[in-house]
């Protein structure tokens, strides 16, 4: 980190104005592409196969135990897509822009453990075993489904619109072939039009995984997801679960907010994130004015898009997207 970075404005202050010279703080530490899968191919190369693990539980975003809340099934996260992968290893579906939904048999939670406010309808339509996906309400819908998923009071209205995009059945000693086959299994006889399962394509040409990510991009979509066919479930960031999309992103906890110079002086001029392996860089692209007018709190996690990294892990040339909304 560069050494003018720091010295950082204390964020305790209206949101429309940083009071620069009185403050400083130094900082501590459905896309159906295909048919069902197929055998997977042999890749020449592939991620190594993920050991069995002994419990579920819930993890906190950054890894430590989220001790205020209840347990949920534990989630995998994926990482970014490295282009020396064989993508004949993996079973490729599209990444939905929704809101992370863990079933546990009984209590559908956000990604942090907090208990969803479902309808009692919505819920009365799962599976008694353990499920993994995404709430959605179509593309671009992203900020509406947030808003509608976070009341204390669910508006049935709302929740008509909302599906349950079931990807994973979240099971120990098994591969993600087997899981998948089981969340199909335990979704085959459900009349509930809320309850889907996440269609999964395989790849036949490693060289055709560009143009399946362009057709979804082309349709509205995100990206991609790709699961190693033949890796077992393991709770926490996972080299067996790839994100492929046109441009890479990320999330941030925000430690810290710096002062703007030249035209932004007396407003937020960048935010210092931390990376989820602990790195650390100053955020100062793609905000709007209003964005600057009131910045995401410290402790806040946000997503930002960047194009590739530096060799010391470095995001490169990264943008503000948005605030991810607390859970």
């Amino acid at each position: 980190m560069n050494s003018h970075h720091q010295m950082l404005v204390h964020t305790h202050h209206p949101a429309h104005l940083f009071r620069l010279q009185n403050f400083a703080l130094a900082v501590a530490g459905a896309l159906a592409l295909g048919p069902s899968p197929g055998p997977a191919a042999q890749a020449s190369v592939s991620e190594p196969v993920a050991k069995p693990q002994n419990a579920v539980t819930a993890t906190a975003r950054d890894g430590q135990a989220d001790s205020g809340r209840a347990h949920a099934p534990g989630a995998e996260w994926a990482t970014p897509w490295e282009k020396q992968l064989d993508a004949r290893a993996y079973a490729l579906s599209e990444k939905l822009d929704g809101v992370r939904a863990l079933w546990d048999g009984k209590i559908l939670r956000f990604r942090s453990g907090r208990e969803i406010a479902a309808p009692a309808w919505f819920i009365a339509a799962l599976p008694t075993e353990a499920l993994d996906g995404e709430l959605w309400m179509g593309r671009g819908s992203f900020d509406r489904l947030s808003a509608a998923v976070r009341k204390t009071e669910p508006v049935d209205e709302e929740w008509r619109s909302i599906r349950y995009m079931v990807f994973d059945a979240p099971v120990t000693g098994l591969t993600f072939r087997q899981r998948y086959q089981r969340a199909q299994d335990l979704l085959s006889g459900t009349q509930a039009p809320w309850l889907m399962l996440v269609a999964q394509a395989h790849v036949v040409r490693a060289q055709d995984l560009p143009e399946r990510l362009q057709s979804v991009v082309d349709q509205g979509g995100e990206g991609l997801v790709l699961h190693h066919w033949d890796a077992l479930w393991q709770p926490g960031r996972s080299n067996a679960v790839r994100k492929l999309k046109p441009q890479a992103d990320e999330e941030g906890r925000v430690l810290a907010l710096l002062p703007g110079k030249g035209k932004l002086q007396g407003q937020m001029g960048a935010l210092l994130l931390e990376t989820p392996d602990k790195k650390r860089f100053a955020l100062g692209m793609g905000f709007s004015q209003a964005d600057r007018d009131a910045p995401p709190p410290v402790g806040s996690w946000v997503t930002y898009r960047y194009r590739d990294r530096t060799p010391q892990g470095i995001p490169r040339f990264a943008s503000f997207f948005r605030v991810r909304d607390p859970e």
